[in-house]
């Protein structure tokens, strides 16, 4: 398909995208930008958090991953549910209690002004590394199927990409994105259904059939039940209920849109509603990988040296969903695949920048605590902090470009394994004790327990032998945690 009339429709969105920003963000202050003045809409944010929650890696990633893996991610998201329950019902009503704008603000309170600076440093890192893996991915696509053919190289892809984000972000930030992840979700599960659509009826299947078919070439299982692989069931349920924790429920980027809802109630509302789609949402993905195997497999795809090969390209992984819907579906299909991938870019790179310039102003910079900092003063503040995120996106997004991994997902789970198990171990400490920590070797703690679970990581065939860890690693990470700051800490009087 012409590479001009993809990038006319890629324009068009974006425009839509520009006027949504302009009339959301009338009147936008600094309280907008963070937390959307606690008045936004709990049914527009639940629905708009599904495209945040799975972003471009999910839409090209999940699917890609059924030939090597089956549908054994759904474990993952049966993990998922359980997080979203205990977010909602644990979290969610500490943060109200106490009013946050940040949720770090709780560690300053609780543990003190060290525990609360790493707290925010590790979301800071984290979220950097996530939300850059996950824009990399789809602006690679981008690259390769529109902009390469007019001969503009990946940085300046890249670059246009981020002005677009800074331009309906800059000034209404979390007052704009509310509604302009709602609009965006509804783009990238239209996609999700059309393409789903599309492949049953060229190969005259239903649901039924189809799932007959995956079956038989084993790529409907679940549940694995090896104790000793990294897939095994009890072990992929546990780590998606502590990736949800963490990566929602101790994750300012996904706290600030539900802390922005009017009431607690509503907003646990949100989440409970959010567990329910995503659940649905993700079956669906599994499902259209299965298909996209069946399909490319009915074109003459076959597997090569462990790989899928289609007309000598290799399609395997995250190749896969793209190249099968730019050349070997209708052009409409195409464009429609092409607007949903952007729509689920979008939600999760707005979101992080907007959340990474929120964290870094409050809890860096003490915007908050300053009350002799001029409101406009601020506002020039935050606007700065905000193009220097986006500056430090570029330059992930390039290093991901040089390294050029095969699959994103795996990448973005294993940064958060590493990264998000501090502040697992910080929150539950400060919830589940009333133990005073030495505050200023937090900071020693939270690097050294990354550190040791990165070694036992490497080395763990020679101390496990055939059991392998996989994404429980957050767990492990947040344990080694624990055990620190229960080390360096006292009886409180």
């Amino acid at each position: 398909m012409s590479p001009l009339v993809l990038l006319l429709f890629v324009a068009g969105y974006f425009l839509l995208l520009i006027a949504v920003a302009w009339y959301t963000s009338r009147n936008s202050n600094n309280e907008s930008f963070f937390i959307g003045n606690r008045n936004s809409n709990w049914m527009l944010v639940a629905f708009g958090m599904i495209g945040t929650s799975l972003s471009g890696v999910t839409f090209v990633s999940v699917p890609g991953a059924v030939g090597k893996e089956a549908f054994a991610y759904f474990q993952i998201t049966i993990g998922y549910l359980i997080g979203y329950i205990i977010v909602a019902f644990v979290l969610l009503p500490l943060y109200y209690r106490l009013n946050l704008t940040s949720i770090y603000s709780y560690l300053n309170d609780r543990l003190g002004i060290r525990s609360y600076k790493t707290g925010a440093s590790f979301f800071l890192v984290s979220r950097t590394l996530g939300a850059t893996a996950r824009l990399y991915l789809v602006v690679k696509i981008l690259q390769d199927t529109i902009l390469s053919g007019f001969g503009i190289p990946f940085w300046v892809t890249t670059i246009i990409i981020l002005i677009m984000i800074l331009l309906y972000t800059y000034e209404g930030g979390v007052k704009t994105i509310v509604f302009t992840d709602t609009l965006q979700t509804t783009f990238m599960l239209t996609g999700l259904v059309v393409c789903v659509g599309y492949i049953l009826s060229t190969m005259n299947l239903d649901i039924g059939s189809a799932m007959h078919q995956m079956n038989e070439k084993g790529l409907g299982k679940i549940f694995y039940t090896n104790p000793d692989s990294k897939l095994f069931f009890l072990k992929q349920i546990v780590a998606g209920a502590f990736i949800t924790i963490t990566m929602t429920g101790m994750d300012q980027e996904m706290m600030q849109k539900n802390i922005s809802v009017r009431t607690l109630k509503d907003s646990q509302k949100n989440m409970v509603t959010l567990s329910l789609i995503m659940m649905a949402v993700i079956m669906l993905f599994l499902f259209l990988g299965g298909l996209l195997y069946l399909y490319s497999e009915s074109l003459g795809a076959v597997m090569e040296n462990g790989k899928y090969v289609l007309n000598g390209l290799d399609v395997n992984g995250d190749k896969l969903f793209p190249y099968l819907a730019l050349n070997h579906m209708p052009h409409v299909v195409a464009i429609i695949f092409i607007i949903a991938l952007i729509s689920a870019l979008f939600p999760s790179a707005d979101g992080a920048i907007t959340a990474l310039t929120s964290s870094f102003c409050i809890d860096i910079l003490g915007m908050k605590r300053k009350d002799n900092w001029p409101e406009a003063e601020k506002k020039k503040t935050r606007q700065r902090v905000h193009l220097i995120v986006a500056l430090v996106f570029l330059f992930f997004v390039m290093v991901f470009h040089w390294v050029n991994n095969p699959s994103m997902i795996g990448v973005i789970l294993k940064v958060a394994a590493y990264t998000y198990g501090p502040l697992l171990g910080l929150f539950s400490f400060g919830i589940f004790t009333k133990r005073k920590i030495a505050d200023k070797w937090v900071p020693i703690i939270c690097i050294a327990a990354p550190v040791l679970c990165y070694l036992l990581d490497v080395y763990q065939k020679y101390i496990f032998g055939n059991f392998q860890i996989g994404l429980e690693l957050l767990l492990i990470n947040g344990l080694i945690t624990f055990a620190g700051l229960l080390i360096i800490s006292k009886k409180a009087n």
